[in-house]
């Protein structure tokens, strides 16, 4: 038998956590500020993750002004003046209830998978970063990393290591090998949530026979496939917490007839030209090996693509890859997700999460079409 995390009830866990703490704070008070972030929850790891997801949308705003052609925004009174916008902004943080709960139920998520799954958390971490600044990027998120940062501590600013994700991956796993036996284990870290919900993990932990992780292994990798995830829908008054009771999800997802902005020539994704890509690459062996788009998406993809592309909607989200599903090939799939997101939600069709999802949908399908 091998190991695998409860995805269901784990994100099951961080929406009732979240909705418990916002249940206690939003009742007296309208809005959410920075210094009551950083003592909101008993677990300080939750709460500097909440910090880096505003930090994390700060420079995303950074990047579209940068991107502006009329400024010159190397220029060092432009970034000092910048730094200091940004300090301002730190001290100015106020948040309602409506855009808060989702930082919070992300933030409860990731921190139980660092404590779980450290070398995969880390390993996603890195894929964050630019080419090449994999050591800048490091030296800034350095302070929101709470758990297991030995890890990654000794990487920043290291002599004679490539400045490629590559090296810095090699190294990351080298460290976990060395210090595997020593790291604070799960149950002692997560301890801090259980002060705010009890979190079980007689059910957090699932165990597979040997024989069905090597199937799944041999097609994808088990460290992705043991993280699929299909979100539930949070029946009311039921505690996630009950161990003795099994708990059906039916999920229903209701979208009203509209009409969508069907994205131009230039912005629209050519599915003849990214089926070319995906199989000329290393993913043609990977045709055909996920079933439901729905039952197979990760949890760190999940929030990664409902922050990113869905805008920040998880029932669009799962309305969409449902549809997908519906699809008979990949190019009917492609030409739907440009007649209803790509314009409509201003997809960027060169990004790396477009480009993540579209890698999905491929491996979906076992023919163009």
């Amino acid at each position: 038998m091998s190991v695998k995390i409860n995805s269901k009830y784990l994100e099951n866990y961080a929406i009732e956590f979240s909705k418990k703490v916002c249940d206690q704070y939003f009742s007296s008070k309208k809005y959410m500020t920075g210094t009551e972030i950083l003592n909101l929850t008993p677990s300080k790891q939750v709460n500097f993750f909440i910090i880096k997801s505003l930090f994390e949308a700060w420079h995303a705003e950074l990047e579209k002004l940068k991107s502006n052609p009329y400024f010159d925004y190397r220029d060092n009174n432009v970034h000092r003046a910048l730094n200091e916008f940004m300090n301002v902004l730190s001290r100015s943080i106020k948040i309602g209830r409506e855009n808060f709960e989702p930082l919070l139920t992300e933030a409860v998520a990731f921190s139980i998978l660092v404590a779980l799954e450290p070398l995969s958390f880390f390993r996603n971490e890195f894929e964050k970063s630019a080419e090449g600044k994999i050591n800048d990027f490091l030296k800034e998120n350095k302070k929101y990393y709470k758990w297991h940062l030995s890890l990654i501590e000794n990487l920043i600013d290291r002599a004679g290591i490539s400045q490629t994700k590559e090296a810095y991956l090699s190294a990351l796993t080298q460290n976990f090998d060395q210090q595997k036996d020593h790291l604070k284990t799960a149950e002692e870290l997560l301890s801090e949530l259980k002060e705010t919900l009890y979190l079980d993990f007689d059910i957090l932990y699932e165990f597979v026979a040997e024989d069905r992780a090597q199937s799944v292994d041999s097609k994808v990798g088990v460290e992705e496939q043991e993280k699929t995830i299909e979100k539930p829908e949070v029946p009311e008054n039921e505690d996630s917490s009950n161990p003795e009771k099994e708990i059906e999800f039916v999920e229903k997802v209701e979208v009203a007839e509209k009409v969508y902005k069907v994205a131009d020539s230039d912005r629209a994704i050519d599915p003849l030209q990214a089926w070319a890509k995906f199989e000329s690459e290393q993913y043609s062996v990977m045709k055909s090996t996920i079933g439901e788009l729905s039952e197979s998406i990760g949890i760190n993809q999940r929030f990664m693509f409902t922050k990113e592309l869905f805008d920040g909607n998880p029932d669009l989200m799962k309305h969409a890859l449902k549809s997908i599903d519906q699809c008979d090939s990949f190019m009917e799939a492609i030409s739907l997700v440009n007649e209803r997101y790509v314009g409509e939600l201003n997809w960027d069709k060169n990004s790396e999460p477009v480009e993540e999802f579209l890698q999905l949908i491929f491996r979906k399908f076992d023919q163009k079409g």
